[in-house]
């Protein structure tokens, strides 16, 4: 019970607190709950008038203090803009203000939905907030507090150089508040933030308000990885845990149950308990609801069917009633027509039955439905990518790992402990759950040891990955001049941390001098310069390999002719390789596309595009065979009847004749070195190879030194030179004009928001667009947006007349930019991707969206939520063609008219949602 004197002296403490920060006390007594101290320690610090950077756990409660800069900005009678990285937790975090201050003071920008920008409150995402700065938007008098939701995406390769360009650009007189997962590198962030921004305070907290506890499921058994707390911070697993594992990996190599081929082998794949099963276990043990991390679309999706083959049900007779009435009411706009294409009754069924997945796939309604149904409880378990750990607010009681591996685009990559951290933060809901679980279902290639680590390791370091572009750069000049421009690039954390790091590499090159001096040394010779023998020794290896790359550059070459004069109905030998025996051409010649890439029908009924490359020698015609003339090479029963026709003609399968190599003469450089080597004192030393031994460790060392040098001289300003040499290519190309200012070019590519804006600038200037009707145009533009999810071995075709012509026209624009990139040493902007012409080309001529998802792409049918986001990019480039300034009123007038036709069933929707 507390004492007089402690009543007395809380409420002494109250007091002063209030006093000192008066608007705290108001906000806080609105709460209905008490701040932790680090909501506290950083609601404190904006009111004494700085910003700040807070670093706290998934789940801590960062956004009361982003909340709490509203707060200030409404009593001051000022602007606050709330950003964030995302669409979706933007409407969420504007629903939210909504309920708190009133639809009349809170407005929404997310490029899709502008509703009352005006207000007060504001809820965007960053790139809305980076284009107001750079058209210098009257929105932003009066702005006086800007909250950077999720601030650590600035670490997005693709989308992160947006945050460093807000934070560099924001008026001084903005406070910002840095809301960030937990990362080690905070102080370094925040001594960045002090660089830019001014006084600056880094507020960090550890603490989960609702602890986790870490588990590995293995087979039917459910074990602690880590005895107790003390064992947890030792990195110690659960003894009884290792034990059953080796036990269970012992009894899988006596039955056979384990694949040799490594521990990432198809073999193993079903080593783990089914996953209907998983549910059932965390059913039993209270951990449901439960999000179950799968990293694959179509391993989420079938995850689910499992669950529903498997007659598994979560929801009572009352929550099943409940779910539909929600779901029919929020798919009421949607067209009846479509609701098939959408596979809406197989996922209701799953809705119903407390199960769903949860991926970029799906639908976004799909999407909102299942994040709406999960807070209520009514959806239990969810399978989900990793995109559903981006901020969405979407606890769990548990979260289950199926596997510690996934396809991060190129590859299998390990799951990193940051990633970690971020998709088991889901796990416990504050003020709901007093603890919350996190599972690794076990599998041969899972060490305890390994998970173990991962738990343990809860911050990882944030890396900038900013980088200039065409459209900031005309931005910055046109802004704030050239010169000033630079000094703002040298100013982001790009900069920083690789100014930062150069003084750890200067060391490196100065020990390496050394050491070198001591290699050099040791190989030194009594019979002359033995220095001067080894570069001739090196020089003679260099010439060799100058010979071999010679003679493989003439043997590619030989092929790309010998591909070039290939005809329709040619039959010829692929060499090796997956796709190794004979072929028959379908398609001749390089189709405009660059490079010989005839399109080919190999004997296993693949149909597909093959380079040079995988031709070692120039490639033989073997004979010639009748492909019918509307030959459908996407239709797998001509394919069999035509592949089938190659048996027929009597040709081994096997290696082709070789074309035998043409034989040169010696080359006189490589003899005259090889001469003077040989009459060098020093080759006759009986310690030669000994000394050379030495010589060629100093020679590597060298060039390892050499190697730093150039790092450092690359880090230091390393920004300013790559802004300098886009400003070179602007110029050069009539965007920038030769006093350094903005042309009326530069003014319309200042507008251009893609990755490939000197790209689509250049159609612009060209008349690419000119003469194209609505839908042809938005097929058109789609290949500069497009990316397809994996590499395909072929192009798809594309319809004729004007889409042919246009798309003829922006590739050889991509390949004349590409040169003049690499050749100044800067990154070649992506190729166009052809692979979503079809499906906008027949969306905006109205086809069903059952047809157009049928035929998307060469892999199969499109995703209904992949065909809806990449449609979306398309409406919204069309949308900049028809507002850049500079556009011709035929490409403005065709460009609305396309947004038009693409904004209907499904999409129209999706724009208003």
């Amino acid at each position: 019970m507390t004492s007089p004197a402690e009543s007395y002296a809380d409420s002494q403490r109250r007091g002063a607190q209030a006093a000192e920060f008066p608007a705290l006390t108001d906000f806080i007594g609105e709460l209905s709950f008490e701040l932790d101290d680090f909501q506290l320690q950083s609601c404190q610090a904006l009111e004494r008038g700085s910003g700040v950077l807070v670093c706290a756990p998934t789940g801590a409660g960062k956004t009361v203090v982003g909340e709490f800069a509203v707060h200030l900005a409404l009593r001051q009678g000022r602007k606050c803009f709330y950003t964030t990285p995302i669409k979706a937790l933007s409407n969420q975090k504007f629903h939210d203000l909504i309920d708190r201050y009133g639809p009349e003071k809170v407005g929404l920008l997310t490029g899709d939905n502008a509703i009352n920008g005006d207000a007060p409150i504001v809820v965007m995402t960053t790139e809305v907030l980076r284009n107001m700065l750079y058209a210098g938007s009257s929105t932003l008098e009066g702005l006086s507090f800007v909250v950077m939701d999720e601030v650590h995406y600035l670490a997005d390769r693709f989308r992160g150089a947006v945050w460093e360009e807000v934070i560099i650009h924001l008026s001084q007189s903005v406070t910002l508040v840095s809301l960030s997962a937990t990362v080690s590198n905070a102080e370094e962030f925040a001594e960045w933030l002090k660089t830019v921004r001014g006084k600056t305070e880094v507020i960090v907290s550890e603490h989960r308000p609702v602890p986790l506890w870490q588990h590995m499921l293995v087979n039917k058994r459910m074990f602690d990885l880590f005895h107790d707390a003390d064992a947890a911070r030792a990195h110690d697993v659960h003894p009884e845990l290792l034990r059953y594992t080796r036990e269970s990996l012992r009894r899988l190599e006596l039955s056979g149950g384990l694949d040799k081929r490594g521990p990432r082998g198809r073999g193993r794949r079903n080593v783990g308990p089914p996953r209907q099963d998983i549910v059932e276990r965390l059913d039993n043990e209270g951990l449901l609801p439960a999000i179950l991390f799968i990293f694959s679309r179509a391993a989420c999706d079938a995850a689910v069917q499992q669950c529903l083959q498997a007659g598994l049900r979560l929801t009572s007779p009352d929550e099943k009633v409940e779910i539909r009435a929600l779901v029919e009411r929020r798919m009421s706009s949607i067209p009846t027509e479509d609701l098939s294409a959408l596979g809406y009754w197989e996922w209701l069924d799953g809705l119903e039955r407390g199960l769903a997945a949860h991926h970029a796939g799906l639908l976004p309604i799909f999407k909102e439905i299942v994040e709406d149904l999960f807070v209520r409880g009514l959806v239990k378990a969810v399978f989900a990518t990793e995109t559903l750990a981006l901020g969405i607010n979407m606890p769990a009681r548990c979260v289950v790992l199926e596997r510690l591996v996934k396809f991060n685009g190129e590859a299998h990559v390990d799951l990193t402990p940051g990633e970690y951290t971020q998709l088991t933060g889901r796990a416990g809901r504050r003020g709901i759950d007093v603890e919350g679980h996190a599972v690794v279902v076990w599998t041969p290639e899972v060490d305890p040891r390994h998970v173990a680590g991962l738990a343990s390791t809860r911050t990882y370091p944030l890396r900038s990955s900013f980088r200039p572009s065409y459209n900031m750069a005309v931005n910055l000049v046109g802004s704030v001049g050239a010169d000033r421009a630079r000094d703002l690039l040298e100013s982001s954390f790009a900069q920083f941390q690789a100014d930062a790091s150069v003084v750890g590499v200067a060391r490196q090159v100065q020990k390496s001098l050394e050491t070198q001096a001591a290699y050099a040394h040791e190989a030194s010779c009594h019979l002359g310069d033995f220095s001067e023998y080894f570069a001739l020794r090196v020089a003679i290896g260099d010439r060799e390999k100058a010979i071999t790359r010679q003679s493989q550059a003439s043997r590619r070459d030989q092929v790309a002719i010998s591909l070039s004069a290939l005809k329709v109905g040619d039959v010829i030998r692929v060499p090796a390789g997956r796709h190794g025996g004979l072929a028959i051409v379908l398609e001749a010649g390089t189709a405009g596309f660059g490079e010989p890439r005839p399109l080919l029908l190999t004997e296993d009924r693949w149909a597909g595009r093959l380079a040079a490359g995988e031709f070692p020698h120039p490639v033989e015609v073997l004979e010639r065979v009748r492909v019918p003339k509307n030959f459908n090479h996407r239709n797998p029963g001509e394919r069999r009847d035509l592949a089938a026709s190659m048996r027929g003609l009597g040709l081994e399968r096997g290696a082709g004749r070789r074309a035998k190599p043409k034989s040169g003469g010696e080359d006189r450089e490589l003899t005259r070195l090889r001469h003077d080597m040989r009459k060098h004192p020093c080759h006759q030393c009986p310690d030669r190879e000994d000394h050379a031994r030495w010589a060629e460790r100093a020679h590597r060392l060298l060039r390892e030194t050499d190697a730093l040098r150039e790092k450092v001289a690359s880090r230091t300003g390393s920004l300013a030179r790559t802004f300098d040499r886009i400003c070179s290519i602007l110029a050069d190309r009539g965007y920038l004009a030769a006093d350094g200012t903005v042309t009326a070019a530069g003014k319309m590519l200042a507008r251009i928001w893609t990755e490939a804006d000197l790209l689509v600038a250049e159609c612009l200037r060209d008349g690419v667009f000119e003469g194209l009707p609505p839908a042809e145009l938005a097929a058109v533009v789609s290949t500069v947006l497009y990316e397809a999810r994996r590499e395909t071995d072929e192009r798809i075709g594309l319809p004729r007349g004007p889409v042919t012509t246009a798309v003829e026209e922006i590739l050889a624009r991509h390949r004349n930019i590409a040169e003049d990139e690499l050749e100044r040493g800067l990154d070649a902007t992506r190729e166009p991707d052809l692979g979503f012409v079809w499906p906008i080309y027949r969306w905006a001529r109205g086809e069903t969206l059952a047809k157009v998802l049928a035929s998307g792409t060469m892999d199969g049918e499109m995703p209904a939520g992949d065909f809806v986001r990449w449609a979306r990019q398309v409406v919204d480039l069309l949308g900049q063609l028809a507002e850049a300034s500079g556009v011709s009123a035929e490409v403005r007038g065709s460009a609305r008219q396309a947004i038009a036709l693409v904004n209907r069933g499904v999409l129209a929707y999706t724009a208003m949602a």
